[in-house]
C-alpha cells in the first residue's frame, strides 16, 4: 500500500516530519521493491516503528515505510526456544506469542511500546548485570539492502555480518524478520524499597554483580533512592502479584496522574517540585511481589518526556551519579524527574553501548514542556569524561569523530554499511551526523 505522506511525529514530540511517500509493506517482497522504486527515483527510504526514539533516527523525509503490517510469529524452533519474528511486532506482543510456546525474553527493558526491530536498532536494553540488551539475544535476522538483496544474516549464512547488524541503527537496510534466542518462561521477585542514596551508590557494584536486575531511581532534591532488585524464579515457584487495585494506584493513579499533574504545574511553578519530589520517595517504592517476567520488567508510562542515557563503565557510576547531584545543586535546577541507573553486561554488538566492557547506564529526563538542553548538555559533559557512550535512541549531541573514539569497531561498522548501502539509500540527517558522510 501506498499513501501521500501525512504529518509524522515520534512519541516525544522532539522530532516531525512529512514523508513524500507512505508504503506499508506487507512482506519481503514488497519491501524490495519499495526500496528498488525508491532507487530508480534517486529517494532515501527509512522504516519507522513506533515513534519511540527521542532522536531522529527513524525521520523519513523522502519514503518511509510503516512496518505495520509485517507483525506476529513468522516461525518457531522449540527445541531450540528460537522464534522469528516479523520486524514491526511490537515488544507489548511478545508475552501473548511466546507464552503458548513456553518462552520469554531473557530480558527486557521497562518501556514495551516499540516494535522489536525499531528497540534492536537502537540498542534497546533493561538491567542486570549478568545480562545483555536486546540485541544479544538476536541470533539471526533478514533484512534488504540499500542495492535491493534480501539478505539472510545467521551463525551460517553471513555470521561475520551479526555484530553489526543485531545493531544497525536502521543504516544498513531494512529489517524484515528477526530470530530471537528466548529462554523457557519464568517468574521474577520483585522487592522494591526507599533506602540511602550514599548507600545505594556505596553498594551499587556489588549489587549490580550479585542480584540478577538491579536498578535504582533518585528523585533529585532528595537523599533517597528508590531501589528495584528483581530475582528470577522457575514458573513454578509461587506467584503473588499484586492486586489490580493496589497497581492500579501506584502505576496509574500515582506514577501516571498525578505525577502529569504536577509535571504540568512545575512548569509554571518550579518552586513545588523540590517538596513534592521528597512527597514522592514516601508513597512510591515499597512493595514486594512475585509475577510473570513481563509484567514485572514493564510499566505503563503515559507521562510524555524527554530522556538523554549515557553507558559508562560500571565502575565509574557512584563518582559520575555524585557530579550530576553536585550539579543540579549547583546551578539551582527544579529536576521533577528521577534519575535512572542501570546495568549490563559486556557483548560483542560493534555499536552496542555496553561493547567491550562491563556497563553501567545513567538516565536523565525532563518533561517534554520543559526546555531540557542547558540540563542535558551539562550532565552530557560529565557523562563524555567518563569515556560515555549515547544510548542511540535518546537526546544527544555527539558526532562520527566523537562517537569513533569510543567505539573500537566504529570504522568496521562503516565498512559493512559501504558494502550494505553503498549509494546511502537509508542515510537521513541523524544518521549522518553520527556516522559520518
Amino acid at each position: 500500500m501506498t499513501a501521500t505522506g501525512a504529518l509524522w511525529r515520534n512519541w516525544a514530540r522532539t522530532e516531525q516530519v512529512r514523508p513524500t511517500r507512505v508504503e506499508r509493506p506487507a512482506d519481503a517482497d514488497a519491501v524490495q521493491r519499495a526500496v528498488a522504486a525508491a532507487a530508480r527515483q534517486g529517494m532515501r527510504v527509512k522504516a519507522v516503528g513506533a515513534g519511540h526514539s527521542f532522536t531522529g533516527i527513524a525521520v523519513a523525509p523522502g519514503v518511509q515505510l510503516d512496518l505495520s503490517a509485517l507483525r506476529g510469529i513468522v516461525d518457531v524452533d522449540v527445541e531450540r526456544g528460537r522464534v522469528t519474528l516479523a520486524a514491526g511486532t511490537h515488544l507489548h506482543e511478545l508475552p501473548r506469542l511466546l507464552r503458548q510456546h513456553g518462552l520469554a525474553l531473557e530480558n527486557m527493558g521497562d518501556i514495551d511500546r516499540q516494535t522489536i526491530a525499531g528497540a534492536t536498532s537502537t540498542g534497546t536494553h533493561g538491567t542486570g548485570g549478568g545480562f545483555g540488551g536486546l540485541a544479544t539475544q538476536i541470533v539471526g535476522a533478514t533484512l534488504v539492502t540499500g542495492t535491493g538483496e534480501v539478505l539472510t544474516v545467521n551463525e551460517t549464512s553471513n555470521a561475520e555480518l551479526l555484530p553489526a547488524v543485531r545493531l544497525g541503527l536502521g543504516a544498513l537496510g531494512v529489517l524484515v524478520d528477526l530470530t530471537i534466542q528466548c529462554v523457557p518462561a519464568y517468574l521474577l521477585q520483585a522487592v522494591e524499597r526507599p533506602e540511602p542514596l550514599q548507600h545505594t551508590l556505596d553498594t551499587f557494584l556489588e549489587r549490580s554483580a550479585a542480584e540478577d536486575h538491579f536498578e535504582f531511581y533518585w528523585f533529585p532534591h532528595t537523599e533517597t533512592a528508590l531501589t528495584k532488585t528483581n530475582t528470577r524464579l522457575p514458573l513454578s515457584a509461587p506467584a503473588a502479584p499484586l492486586p489490580a487495585f493496589g497497581r492500579w494506584v501506584d502505576d496509574e493513579l500515582l506514577a501516571n496522574g498525578l505525577y502529569r499533574g504536577v509535571c504540568a504545574v512545575g512548569t509554571m511553578a518550579p518552586a513545588i517540585i523540590p517538596p513534592f519530589s521528597r512527597l514522592a520517595q514516601k508513597l512510591t517504592g515499597n512493595r514486594d511481589f512475585t509475577d510473570v517476567s513481563p509484567r514485572v520488567f514493564v510499566t505503563n508510562r503515559t507521562v510524555r518526556f524527554r530522556e538523554m542515557e549515557y553507558a559508562i563503565p560500571r565502575e565509574a557510576v557512584p563518582g559520575a551519579l555524585a557530579e550530576v547531584k553536585a550539579l543540579i545543586e549547583r546551578r539551582g535546577w527544579r529536576i521533577s524527574f528521577p534519575v535512572e541507573v542501570r546495568s549490563a553486561a559486556a557483548d560483542d554488538n560493534w555499536l552496542s553501548t555496553a561493547y567491550g566492557r562491563e556497563t553501567g547506564y545513567i538516565a536523565v529526563h525532563r518533561y517534554y514542556r520543559e526546555d531540557s538542553t542547558e540540563y542535558f548538555a551539562a550532565v552530557e559533559e560529565i557523562m563524555m569524561a567518563h569515556d560515555g557512550r549515547p544510548h542511540w535512541g535518546k537526546l544527544h549531541t555527539r558526532h562520527a569523530e566523537s562517537l569513533r573514539a569510543t567505539y573500537p569497531r566504529f570504522d568496521d561498522f562503516l565498512a559493512v554499511r559501504d558494502r550494505l548501502d553503498p549509494e546511502r539509500r537509508f542515510e537521513n540527517v541523524y544518521l549522518r551526523r553520527v556516522l559520518g558522510e
